[in-house]
């Protein structure tokens, strides 16, 4: 029986290193020495602010927002924003009389405002007819007639 007893002290002895070993590692998993209090603060996240830029369309009561690609109008009673405007082609949209807005969020909040200085048979004067002609064959394509049908 006595080559049972260096194995069985070896055994409590790698046991003892294996215990001690592991309480080591664990021990340090998950340590965060912060700042008095507990306190975690997380990492600052990066964020994108995309700012509304819309082209209203008074004939139509649509407004356009060309870095969302979206179409924004009331419909039964609440605003919708669709990738296509309802009820007109996207190129008879777009050939019609339109004014830049200069607010960067939702036309709802400006919408009864737009009406009264825009109303529905609003035409630009002659010399900005003229401009936004010019307008129209430079951005035409920008304004997502494919999505449109």
């Amino acid at each position: 029986m006595d080559y049972k007893t260096p194995f069985f002290k070896t055994n409590k002895v790698g046991f003892l290193v294996c215990t001690v070993l592991l309480g080591t590692l664990t021990g340090c998993v998950g340590y965060v020495d912060g700042p008095s209090g507990g306190a975690y603060v997380a990492p600052p996240v990066a964020t994108v602010v995309v700012q509304d830029d819309y082209v209203y369309y008074p004939n139509y009561g649509v407004y356009y927002s060309q870095s969302h690609g979206q179409y924004a109008y009331q419909e039964n009673g609440g605003w919708v924003s669709r990738p296509a405007p309802r009820g007109v082609s996207v190129d008879r949209l777009h050939a019609s009389p339109s004014v830049k807005m200069n607010f960067h969020d939702s036309p709802a909040n400006h919408h009864a405002a737009v009406v009264k200085q825009y109303p529905k048979n609003w035409k630009p004067s002659a010399s900005k007819q003229g401009e936004k002609e010019n307008q129209n064959d430079n951005q035409h394509g920008n304004h997502g007639e494919n999505n449109a049908r």
